[in-house]
This record gives C-alpha cells, sequence and structure tokens, in this order.
C-alpha cells in the first residue's frame, strides 16, 4: 500500500511539471507564428495515443516512424523560443546570486546620451550585451570597438550620420557595432503605432537576455525592452535604476545621477 501511494505521488510531480514546462513554453510562444506549429506537434501527439490505442497499425507505425525526428524538429522550429527559456532561466534570482558583474561606469554615459537625444527629438536604439553572445547581430553592421561614450552615442545616432538607422550594440564598456540590423518582433497583439525601432528592440529581447534602449524621434520619449517586454515613456531616473538592477552597478548610482544633472 505504501508503494502504491508513493507511485502515485511521483506519476502527479511528473504530470505537474511536465504540465508545466509545457505551459511556459506556450506563454513563450503565444502571439508568434511558432504557436501554430506547436498546436500541430500536439495534434500528432494525439493522433498517436489514438492509433496505439485503438490499434491502428498503419497510422500507428507512421507516426512512430517520424517520433525520431520529432526532438530535431522540435530543436530546428522553436530555436527562437528555447533560447529566450534558456536566458530567462539564468535570469532567474536564485542564479543571479552566484554571478556578480563587473562595474563597467558605462551606465551615466548611456543615461546621459539618451536624455540629450530624447531632447533633441533623435531616434536611437542602444543594445546592452548581457550573457547572451550578440556576435550574429554584431556582424550585420560596422565595427567600432570604442570606450561608450555618451558624445560618441550621440555622434552615430545623428540623422547626418550613416549608421543613425541602425543599432548600437554595448558589450561591457565598449561599443561593438554601429548599424546593425535585429530582428522584428512577430507577436501580432501588438499596437500598429509602434514603429520598427521598438518591434525590433522587442524581436531581439524575445531571443536574447540583453536589454535593448529606444529613443523615439516622434515622441521624444524613452522605452525599454527586455524578455520580450516593451516599457514605454519612462523617466530617465527609472531607466537608471533598472540599468542598476539589471547589470549589478550599485556603485554607479551616485555617478549617474550626477550625470542626469548635466
Amino acid at each position: 500500500m505504501p508503494n502504491i501511494s508513493r507511485d502515485i505521488l511521483v506519476d502527479a510531480v511528473d504530470i505537474i511539471i511536465v504540465s508545466f514546462l509545457l505551459y511556459k513554453l506556450f506563454i513563450l510562444m503565444r502571439g508568434t507564428r511558432a504557436v501554430h506549429m506547436f498546436f500541430g506537434l500536439v495534434v500528432l501527439f494525439v493522433l498517436s495515443v489514438i492509433a496505439r490505442w485503438a490499434n491502428l497499425m498503419a497510422l500507428d507505425w507512421i507516426i512512430s516512424s517520424l517520433r525520431t525526428v520529432w526532438v530535431i524538429a522540435f530543436v530546428i522550429i522553436f530555436q527562437p523560443e528555447l533560447r529566450r527559456a534558456l536566458a530567462s532561466l539564468g535570469q532567474h534570482r536564485f542564479l543571479s546570486r552566484f554571478f556578480t558583474v563587473e562595474e563597467t561606469g558605462v551606465i551615466p554615459e548611456i543615461i546621459r546620451s539618451a536624455s540629450r537625444l530624447a531632447e533633441k527629438g533623435i531616434g536611437a536604439i542602444i543594445v546592452l550585451e548581457k550573457d547572451v553572445g550578440l556576435k550574429n547581430y554584431i556582424e550585420t553592421g560596422t565595427k567600432i570597438d570604442a570606450r561608450v561614450t555618451a558624445e560618441l552615442l550621440e555622434t552615430i545616432f545623428s540623422p547626418t550620420s550613416p549608421l543613425h538607422d541602425g543599432a548600437v550594440i554595448i558589450q561591457n564598456d565598449r561599443v561593438a557595432a554601429a548599424g546593425c540590423i535585429l530582428p522584428l518582433t512577430q507577436d501580432q497583439r501588438l499596437s500598429v503605432s509602434l514603429g520598427t525601432r521598438h518591434r525590433a528592440a522587442i524581436g531581439l529581447t524575445e531571443e536574447t537576455d540583453a536589454i535593448v534602449i529606444v529613443v523615439s524621434q516622434e515622441t521624444q520619449t524613452v522605452s525599454y525592452a527586455q524578455s520580450g517586454k516593451l516599457n514605454r515613456k519612462i523617466d530617465i531616473n527609472a531607466l537608471r535604476a533598472e540599468l542598476l538592477q539589471n547589470f549589478g552597478l550599485a556603485g554607479e548610482d551616485k555617478a549617474t545621477k550626477a550625470a542626469t544633472a548635466t
């Protein structure tokens, strides 16, 4: 009797864990084209169960033959969603306790440039790399490899600059590249009023753990995207707090406030 109760408990835990994982995967894919593929795989799985239960030998043989490639197909089809899920796992607070980020001193420069660009009505998109590498996106732009300064960022996004339409990607304390092309989000629930910069910011954060700052040319406001979500029209102090929280740079708080005051 105790063994039976233990087996029931193990089965219940197993079902709960699998259900939770499927639910989280569905949440990650909701609003994208991948959700239709997900439901297609679910249909194939249900057909497999029905074929085995009803003893439909031919159908069961066909589905069983495809089973060996299901794992590979799953990885290929849901590659962006899996990357985003793993990146989200790496950002968990429990894991962040065991890792520290070195102070870079770039946040005051980024804050100052975002504030000035917004005041001037100059559009900009600034990407801050975290744990997931952005090499593929860096290669789409012009490599710069220069120290991050507010003046450099403002020059890059000046309307007369040939690189102003693309994104700037920052690695540690260096501007790695400018004029970079980012993937646009496929989320169909977004407002039609969102422009290309905002959609590119969301698209990149759906696939990586980067933080993307967007300065709107039309509204002269600052927004930032993280984990596939866009936080619109935030003030500079809120942006500063968010960057300090994500990069663990509490020691820069004083310096950043001084930078925003200039």
